[in-house]
């Protein structure tokens, strides 16, 4: 099947991208996302996605809670970080300003904007696992959000 026109609608839509974080066996991670959506109103659910390849899918696999951030307009140098670096090689954390927030999940002070989720299911979808998450707290500053057409530039540090 000939996936070329879907591939090039999927490429086209400008969705906010987020930066997941958590902590799991004595360590913490953090890596963009791009899959994700609100899944539930009542109750309220979030499902985001985290590619089978890297760090931070495997230090889920050993936590409970996500923290969710969106990356603001201004702070592109954020998903550079998270999304063009590999957690395998570096800790990210050395290079930006954090704190530890609800659950000892690490937050990003450049990301005013987030919320923190417990781990309800994880679900494969392809090469992603879904996070069903439950939001336990959180803040939103209503900051502009980093769209997707401006962090396709960014070389991954995983194949997706």
């Amino acid at each position: 099947m000939d996936d070329a026109a879907f591939q090039s609608l999927a490429g086209r839509l400008d969705y906010p991208m987020l930066i997941v974080t958590t902590a799991g066996a004595g360590t913490r991670a953090g890596c963009l996302v791009g899959f994700h959506t609100q899944a539930s109103i009542h109750p309220p659910r979030f499902l985001a996605c985290i590619s089978d390849k890297n760090r931070t899918y495997r230090v889920a696999q050993d936590a409970s809670f996500l923290a969710v951030h969106v990356v603001p307009a201004a702070r592109p140098d954020l998903a550079d970080l998270f999304g063009g670096e590999t957690g395998d090689d570096e800790d990210k954390f050395t290079e930006t300003d954090w704190h530890e927030g609800p659950e000892g999940l690490p937050l990003i002070d450049g990301c005013p904007s987030w919320f923190a989720g417990r781990i309800l299911e994880r679900v494969r979808l392809g090469d992603h696992v879904g996070h069903l998450l439950e939001p336990v707290g959180g803040n939103d500053a209503g900051d502009d959000w980093l769209p997707f057409s401006r962090a396709k530039r960014i070389e991954p540090g995983h194949e997706a």
